[in-house]
């Protein structure tokens, strides 16, 4: 039972930290903008991010090596600098993002400034951060965050053309430099680096072993896979309520409006509840993520279940990160915008941040008879050789269209 009650609690946690402002954004549009035609974009992310997710925690549990702790030991010190210093501004312009996220649906609560609600949003994560367990942190945001499972009901209450569904998850033939911007954006935002940071350092924190290989296969398959569901979700919302009506949800608060539409006060409240824990739950990943980066790095002690007198660095360094995101967001740029900028310029950090993991878990000196097999090995490099194509088309991309802009 116990087992089972940690898959359970694995499962509910991804699904907070995979839908977070960066799927909200990039789902939404992409379903505002071409109806289905991008549905396929999302399981080919989630797909790659199960495989290194599941890599990742089982190179923790039986390698007990967190991810930067991988980038210290093979890249040497120049190219561990350059991955960290990329790793650390992505975290904290994703940090800003999920703060001014906050700040826009607290906003549509309540009939003040979302600048003050920023400021209480940095409060709140600050305070459950540091006095909440890292369990109760799982179960408290990522249970509240099950709120989104609104938008799996609404797909389906709104009655879509389950054909143009299916044919949305076969790749469109278009040339629109706008469309494969949202293609790159959808998956980047699955891939985001954060995440498995925060993936493989979790497994430590828990303490997984050999015996809780099991958990980590299912929370990285079922987890993520629920997350893609919920991402999926979003974009049928998206092309049924806004697609028809040429909206562009160029405001975070657009995307709970979709739902008010099907389902009025109560469902919005349902969205609203749903997309502010999500979202907060990937501002406590994003700021121990640049935490947990800077101590591996660096190999101080770190880690929440130290306490602050026995990983005093590490805590000042993720409170450090907090203030650091609200300094960014604070300055008025729209969170939208950060966000569209912070997920598709993260693939430049991703071949560096996936290399580590995938030659570690084929390493049979490390991982013993738990390395790689031949279908890990095989989706491993695929997915890395997918991941550097993103890495040259995205900057491309972001520059032709604008910003997504057209």
């Amino acid at each position: 039972m116990n087992k089972l009650f940690g898959i359970a609690l694995g499962i509910i946690a991804a699904i907070g930290g995979f839908v977070d402002i960066g799927d909200l954004v990039f789902d939404t549009q992409a379903g505002a903008l071409f109806g289905y035609q991008v549905l396929w974009a999302v399981p080919v992310g989630v797909l790659g991010i199960i495989v290194f997710a599941e890599m990742s925690g089982r190179v923790a549990a039986i390698g007990k090596k967190a991810n930067f702790e991988l980038v210290r030991e093979r890249y040497g010190r120049r190219l561990g600098l350059v991955t960290l210093i990329a790793s650390l501004v992505l975290n904290l312009l994703t940090l800003a993002a999920e703060l001014g996220g906050i700040g826009l649906v607290l906003q549509l609560f309540f009939d003040v400034s979302n600048q003050f609600f920023m400021l209480v949003g940095l409060l709140v994560v600050l305070a459950a951060a540091w006095f909440l367990p890292f369990s109760a942190i799982e179960r408290i945001f990522g249970y509240c965050g099950l709120g989104l499972l609104v938008y799996v009901f609404a797909g389906y209450h709104l009655h879509p053309d389950w054909s143009a569904v299916g044919h949305g998850f076969v790749p469109a033939t278009q040339s629109s430099s706008l469309y494969f911007y949202f293609v790159v954006g959808v998956m980047a935002a699955a891939f985001m680096p954060y995440e498995i940071y925060f993936y493989s350092s979790g497994g430590l924190e828990e303490g997984w072993t050999e015996d809780d290989l099991g958990i980590n296969r299912a929370n990285a398959i079922l987890g993520f896979a629920l997350g893609g569901v919920l991402s999926v979700s979003l974009m049928v919302v998206a092309a049924q309520v806004l697609h028809p009506n040429a909206i562009n949800p160029d405001i975070l608060g657009t995307v709970p409006l979709t739902i008010q539409h099907t389902y009025g006060e109560t469902g919005l409240v349902f969205a609203l509840v749903g997309i502010l824990f999500a979202v907060g739950g990937a501002a406590i990943d994003t700021c121990f993520s640049g935490a947990y980066n800077l101590a591996q790095y660096m190999d101080w002690p770190w880690g929440k279940r130290k306490g602050h007198r026995g990983a005093p660095r590490w805590y000042l360094t993720w409170i450090l990160f907090l203030f650091g995101g609200y300094a960014v967001i604070v300055t008025g740029i729209n969170p939208v915008d950060l966000t569209e900028y912070a997920v598709v310029l993260s693939v430049v950090a991703l071949p560096l941040t996936y290399l580590p993991i995938l030659l570690a878990a084929r390493d049979p000196e490390l991982m013993g008879s738990h390395t790689n097999g031949l279908l890990a090995n095989t989706l491993g490099w695929a997915y890395f050789a997918l991941i550097c194509v993103l890495t040259v088309a995205a900057p491309i991309l972001l520059v032709v269209t604008n910003g997504g802009g057209g």
